[in-house]
């Protein structure tokens, strides 16, 4: 008869739709390095097999006309060229398929753009001693990273990162592609990065869901936290958006914004799942995810 062919080939069909859903819906784990000399090493770090993007924070300084700085903590002393030994650690790394990225900004003062040319200098800079350009004073020697993170939180000149954007997105054609990553602040829209962002050029947006109380989780109000994510989802336009939150309840971490790992593997990893262009979870930083293993607690769920 054959009658009993269909339901077998409407449960494959069905086996398959779940599973694309699940690859789908698969995320990733980001992490910020570089700001506390107790995390470890770049190198331990990826070998953890925990993330896929570590973000080097931060090139603290820049714009103005002041000479761009790294600042590692107390990792290494860019100014004694003391940061090449990251060179084995970052293609380790790489390696692993794990992105590097270098983060711009920070939330201490000492950068600014006044200015389009401001802007294109600094991208030129950077492609130079951190891309692919060449330099004779590349921090991190001749290795090349995969892109710049944009966590721009102070300063001025919000408009000119659109040019920062656009600069550094150019210089990477016909070459090796920069992948460019934003961390906004929760609250719609970010007031330095939205202008960025409206360019479309961002691969990665991981949007600051702590020290933002209006757009935050709370378990007694989970609304405000479902509203901001859908308004970003909506409204930009990026490859993937991810959830970023303090890997630990220290208020060194963060003074706000913490959520338990079961708390987030439960009620928002359901909710944030539902999105076609959710990428994963954003944790600051490496340090504190050593000190409460959090991303080895979510790791399944992400």
């Amino acid at each position: 008869m054959g009658s009993n062919e269909a339901p077998n080939i409407s449960n494959s069909i069905i086996l398959v739709l779940v599973a694309l859903v699940s690859v789908t819906n698969g995320g990733d784990i980001v992490v910020y390095w570089g700001q506390d000399g107790r995390e470890g090493s770049l190198s331990a770090t990826c070998n953890s097999g925990l993330y896929k993007t570590v973000n080097i924070a931060f090139l603290s300084a820049f714009g103005g006309g002041t000479q761009p700085q790294l600042n590692l903590a107390n990792h290494c002393n860019p100014a004694s060229n003391g940061c090449l030994s990251l060179n084995k650690d970052i293609k380790n790394c790489q390696a692993r398929g794990i992105q590097v990225l270098l983060s711009i900004g920070g939330g201490a003062p000492g950068y600014s753009l006044s200015s389009s040319k401001d802007a294109t200098n600094l991208a030129n800079y950077i492609w130079n001693n951190f891309l692919g350009g060449k330099s004779n004073s590349r921090p991190f020697g001749n290795v090349v990273l995969d892109g710049v993170d944009f966590d721009i939180e102070l300063g001025g000149g919000a408009s000119f990162y659109i040019v920062l954007a656009k600069t550094l997105s150019n210089l990477s054609k016909g070459g090796q592609k920069v992948y460019l990553s934003a961390a906004p602040q929760c609250p719609f829209p970010d007031k330095q990065l939205n202008g960025a962002l409206s360019t479309g050029l961002f691969d990665y947006v991981w949007i600051q869901f702590y020290n933002n109380g209006p757009c935050e989780f709370d378990a007694n109000n989970p609304r405000k936290f479902q509203r901001s994510w859908n308004q970003w989802t909506s409204s930009i336009r990026a490859g993937k958006l991810y959830v970023g939150f303090p890997a630990s309840p220290s208020q060194s971490a963060a003074g706000s914004g913490y959520v338990p790992p079961q708390v987030l593997m439960n009620r928002v990893l359901p909710f944030v799942k539902k999105s076609s262009i959710y990428g994963g979870v954003m944790l600051w930083d490496r340090f504190n995810d050593l000190q409460t293993g959090y991303s080895r607690n979510i790791k399944p769920s992400v």
